[in-house]
């Protein structure tokens, strides 16, 4: 797997290089954006970094718990979102864990990443091979993200809806369990190690076991806490990582490999880079998979000044995505008219 990482990472590279040359072309009088593309090593001070994050996040999600079994509702409801939002934190943590980039020890982020991806039912192994697949291919009829929104689709109200409400992927987990625990589970987009393989279907169990575990809770008369720490937190969650996900690559060009043009990045506040993880300066984590989240910040001067599509907030995101949701179903309509007179 080790071969297959490199691989990938020369394959990023490759790509990171033509999208440098494209922007020095471009501005000819201007320094390229060589700041953007340059690699950075997991340093002592990126590790505490890394693990101050994961101590709040258990903070929160302690607080999140002892709040969601609140006898008074209103603690309870408070409770209950806040673990949604600590959960859909905790899947942003998990992808910094898929990239190498939190521990200067490699071991140690599959040890954490296991469990970061548990609320919300993410098995780390597969994403990581997903997502490593999704940097080598962004750009290209092989891009395949782990979460399931295709960017490359009609934009229209119901298939945002539809990737909002994906509850349809806990179905999917389930099915992998089952297969991983019969024997038959496989890798359906490419090769990968048997190793890698061996990995995957021992996390899937892994996880089949905590859901056998919490059923068996509920059975025998520990349903309202389960229910109240795991599953309404995840009926909230879902939605909410599809929120933070959806501005990466939506509306970018789709079929260029410059991450210039093809990725999105948004400046935000320092909550909502603490929040997402640094998942809103994307433009600066797909020219350098491998840098430290923390550390992207510093790039996004020059994100502004050469890449394509640069927010200044979730809402600014937003707020264009409505408009041009609006735009299109007023252009279909049109169309459909005009093709219903014609053929009058």
């Amino acid at each position: 797997m080790a071969e297959k990482t490199e691989k990938t990472e020369q394959t990023v590279r490759t790509v990171q290089k033509g999208a440098t040359s494209r922007a020095a072309k471009a501005s000819p009088q201007q320094p390229s954006p060589f700041l953007l593309f340059t690699k950075a090593r997991v340093t002592r001070a990126d590790q505490r970094v890394f693990v101050a994050k994961l101590l709040l996040a258990a903070v929160l999600v302690a607080i999140g718990g002892l709040l969601a079994l609140s006898s008074v509702p209103g603690a309870a409801v408070g409770g209950t979102v806040l673990l949604a939002a600590a959960y859909t934190h905790l899947v942003e943590l998990q992808h910094q864990c898929l990239h190498h980039s939190a521990f200067r020890t490699s071991k140690w982020h599959r040890i954490c990443g296991i469990p970061l991806g548990v609320p919300l039912l993410v098995v780390y192994s597969h994403y990581r091979v997903r997502h490593l697949q999704h940097h080598r291919f962004l750009g290209t009829p092989q891009d395949s993200e782990f979460f399931g929104f295709d960017t490359r689709q009609p934009l229209t109200w119901r298939a945002l809806l539809r990737g909002l409400l994906d509850y349809a992927r806990v179905v999917t987990v389930l099915k992998e369990i089952a297969r991983s625990f019969s024997g038959r589970w496989s890798y359906d987009i490419g090769q990968i190690s048997e190793r890698r393989r061996r990995e995957i279907i021992t996390e899937y169990r892994a996880l089949g076991v905590v859901l056998s575990a919490a059923a068996l809770a509920a059975v025998f008369g520990h349903g309202m806490p389960v229910l109240r720490l795991w599953v309404l937190p995840l009926v909230l969650a879902i939605p909410m990582h599809f929120l933070v996900e959806l501005p990466e690559h939506l509306l970018c060009e789709t079929s260029t490999t410059d991450v210039l043009r093809n990725t999105r990045s948004i400046r935000g506040s320092r909550f909502s880079t603490w929040f997402t993880n640094g998942n809103n300066l994307h433009v600066e984590h797909h020219a350098a998979m491998v840098v430290p989240i923390n550390r992207l910040r510093e790039r996004h001067a020059e994100v502004q000044r050469y890449a394509v599509h640069v927010e200044h907030s979730y809402a600014d995101f937003y707020r264009g995505l409505v408009r041009e949701v609006r735009r299109i179903g007023k252009s279909s309509a049109q169309a459909g008219k005009s093709s219903l007179s014609g053929s009058t």
